[in-house]
């Protein structure tokens, strides 16, 4: 399951990547905010978001913020989370080929909605190198 989640700066980006994942027919749960029009904390939303990802090995999720770093931080601090802040798509191919990245975060500041879907596409899209130096790093992050 692919989880949503943002703090009021990053609702309305959010809400722009809902109908592109809808076009595309690909599941998701918006786990909130609702609305931009009540400041929330964004470390809330990304601890739930990364605590229903870190349930299964399936589960992904992405966290829309001002500028993606602080859901990116906070979303770190959940053990099994890989969270990546991807400002373009190689960014977002290499978290995933690389780092095996099973959340990623974007800055509703600085990302528009086309470039959001470019990311968004490849991040889902790209499989992780199972290579063993990057299994033995994924490993340690784990611990």
């Amino acid at each position: 399951m692919l989880f949503l989640g943002a703090d009021h700066a990053g609702y309305r980006l959010k809400e722009k990547i809902k109908k592109y994942l809808d076009a595309k027919m690909i599941k998701y749960q918006d786990i909130g905010v609702f609305s931009d029009k009540r400041k929330v904390d964004y470390p809330d939303y990304a601890f739930l978001v990364s605590k229903k990802v870190a349930k299964s090995k399936n589960n992904r999720g992405i966290l829309i913020c001002y500028t993606g770093t602080g859901m990116c931080i906070a979303a770190n601090k959940i053990k099994h989370i890989r969270a990546i802040y991807a400002p373009d798509v190689k960014t977002a191919r290499d978290g995933r080929q690389h780092n095996d990245a099973n959340i990623l975060c974007l800055a509703s500041h600085y990302t528009k909605i086309d470039v959001a879907k470019k990311i968004i596409n490849t991040w889902l899209t790209t499989p992780f190198d199972k290579i063993e130096r990057r299994i033995r790093r994924n490993k340690k992050l784990d611990k």
